[in-house]
């Protein structure tokens, strides 16, 4: 049984780990993801990125979640992949598209040595197939939704991934970390959900805190910080342009007149990690 080789990138310190398929003899298991993942005991990520495959031409990516789950987008993920792309010599444009489990996604590279790209995320969806509500009817814009005996200002909506957007006047480590189970696992999201607090600053500012399903609490999500400011552009309290900052950073939304969402953020090398045998069996 041959090494196993991995690269850990962070974006904003949202870090996940690279498995390369084509690099790698590796069959990956959930149960070693989880254990890949887990920080005290493996190399520690907030997700695993597995890639790239090809499939009828085009270039796809598996995003898993530190439980072992497979996730279906990942703003972060995406453009932590393609810098990892760029630096293992897969691709050489500026421009290139990537397909995941919840579609395709545009990358542009603003630097020639990748650290920063913009990301077209396509358009926000808050109803149909890809929100999968219990209990509730049509789109879930500015409701009142209850969670942990509290009733909050919620917005639902899918940017590849399915988010929770609660609008408070304060937003903390805390309070995302006490209220995020409760949204993740409530009866209302039979598929889990993403949780974002998010405190509106002036037209072009928002500060977010992020729990994520199958991860926990975050300090920063390319998809969660797309879902907040398109949440708060249809409630009506920012622009089309919104910086949105979280614990570990910012990141610059901008969204045009056919609500298409475009992220604009860095990424970073930690290094290359050869693993302990046991970690193959």
């Amino acid at each position: 049984m041959g090494e196993i080789i991995l690269k850990k990138y962070h974006g904003l310190g949202n870090d996940y780990l690279v498995l390369d398929p084509n690099k790698n003899t590796f069959a990956l298991q959930s149960r070693n993801i989880e254990m890949l993942c887990r920080r005290n005991f493996g190399v520690g990520a907030d997700g695993l990125l597995y890639g790239p495959l090809w499939e009828d031409g085009k270039m796809r990516l598996r995003i898993f979640n530190p439980d072992g789950s497979e996730a279906e987008q990942s703003g972060n993920g995406v453009r932590i992949f393609a810098k990892y792309l760029l630096d293992e010599g897969y691709i050489s444009k500026k421009k290139f598209t990537l397909n995941m489990l919840a579609g395709q996604v545009e990358v542009e590279f603003l630097e020639k040595n990748g650290g920063t790209m913009r990301v077209n995320m396509g358009k926000p969806a808050y109803a149909g197939p890809q929100m999968v509500l219990n209990g509730l009817e049509g789109e879930v814009v500015n409701a009142h939704l209850r969670f942990w005996d509290n009733d909050y200002n919620t917005t639902c909506l899918s940017v590849g991934n399915p988010n929770c957007v609660i609008m408070m006047e304060e937003v903390t480590p805390q309070k995302a970390k006490e209220l995020g189970p409760y949204v993740e696992q409530s009866p209302y999201f039979p598929n889990r959900m993403n949780m974002q607090l998010c405190k509106v600053l002036d037209r072009s500012h928002i500060a977010i805190e992020i729990y994520e399903r199958g991860a926990g609490y975050t300090l920063a999500s390319g998809t969660g910080a797309c879902a907040a400011a398109a949440a708060s552009k249809r409630m009506g309290l920012v622009d089309e342009k919104v910086t949105v900052q979280m614990p570990g950073g910012s990141l610059l939304v901008e969204m045009d007149r056919d609500n298409t969402i475009y992220m604009t953020g860095s990424v970073e090398l930690v290094g290359t990690f050869t693993l302990a045998e046991h970690f193959l069996s």
